[in-house]
């Protein structure tokens, strides 16, 4: 998880104040910093260490990222007996969160086909843990405003951006049909916490073994098939058809039984592609707009997730066939 990403003259001047600060809270003055895996945002981190001790500090500038609704979700989760990293120390002011260190084992690195029978009950029952005990009141809703901004991105930066393809009125209106069927779907469903970027690097295996969830601070009050859809169709895996069946009806007599099968799958089915195609744009702009060219390189997976399930149902024949006049594949 080491970052060999070598420093902006302004964020040296971050790390300067952020020594600065950790001997204040800490009482440390021979912290040694070294950078660990960031994301696709502002924030970066960095493990903290000296003579006894290790912790991990957040870098949120306050000017791009909000740490707040970090240490809201945080307790949320605390709360409900998640084990989200402890909270040291903050200044939401200042952009820094000192927390507590989980280690460097992503569940991404322990999660493979052979491991997978072993990893998904717990991980089954951490989602239902999720939509059932994390107190939900005042987190931002996952509504059909936001959800539809989310489509767009793949119009936006995919189409448009990526493959300089611009809308005619018959695809405009293909295109607004299928979002309608997806959103459509997405109201049925009941609302519950969703972490929203639940998946594999954001999950990670403690010395004790017990699974600490990280990357948590965009949680929403949406739909419930929605982080079981970010598990389901990994950055990293492609997992069987049948197994995907497999543990969408498994995850469904835990937190849904009353629903029927085919409504059920369909509702996964139909969050997973609304994810998919908000993530090619996600990775599209992150390229064109950040500069963070490794991103086009995921995109191919996240594209054949979204050409396999578009068979699988009637509705969405004539934005299957609209995708494919439009040679748009990466």
């Amino acid at each position: 998880m080491v970052s060999d990403a070598a420093p902006s003259p302004a964020q040296d001047a971050r790390l300067d104040k952020a020594r600065g600060w950790l001997s204040r809270v800490s009482a440390v003055n021979d912290a040694n910093l070294i950078p660990v895996a960031g994301d696709a945002s502002f924030r970066r981190y960095f493990r903290v260490t000296s003579k006894s001790s290790s912790w991990v500090l957040m870098d949120a500038p306050p000017a791009k990222e909000d740490s707040r609704p970090f240490l809201d979700v945080s307790s949320r989760l605390r709360s409900a007996g998640i084990r989200a990293p402890a909270i040291v120390a903050r200044d939401t002011d200042l952009g820094f969160i000192l927390l507590e260190d989980f280690g460097d084992t992503l569940l991404r690195d322990a999660l493979d086909e052979r491991s997978a029978s072993a990893w998904f009950p717990r991980l089954l029952a951490l989602l239902a843990k999720l939509s059932q005990e994390v107190e939900t009141e005042g987190l931002p809703h996952y509504d059909r405003k936001l959800l539809t901004q989310e489509l767009e991105l793949f119009t936006r930066w995919y189409l448009d951006r990526h493959h300089e393809i611009k809308l005619d009125c018959d695809d405009l209106e293909t295109w607004e049909s299928m979002c309608t069927l997806l959103l459509e779907s997405a109201a049925e469903q009941p609302r519950v916490f969703v972490h929203r970027d639940f998946h594999s690097c954001n999950l990670m295996v403690l010395p004790t073994g017990d699974l600490g969830l990280i990357d948590f601070q965009d949680a929403v009050l949406g739909p419930l098939s929605y982080d079981f859809a970010s598990l389901a169709w990994d950055r990293y895996i492609t997992w069987s058809r049948e197994q995907l069946l497999e543990w969408m009806i498994g995850y469904r007599d835990q937190v849904s039984p009353a629903t029927d099968e085919q409504t059920w799958i369909r509702w996964c089915d139909w969050m997973g592609l609304q994810r998919n195609l908000k993530i090619v744009g996600i990775f599209s702009r992150l390229n064109y707009r950040d500069g963070k060219t490794e991103y086009l390189e995921m995109i191919p997976r996240f594209w054949e997730y979204i050409v396999d399930v578009l068979p699988r149902y009637p509705e969405l024949g004539a934005f299957e066939a609209m995708l494919e006049r439009l040679r748009c594949a990466p």
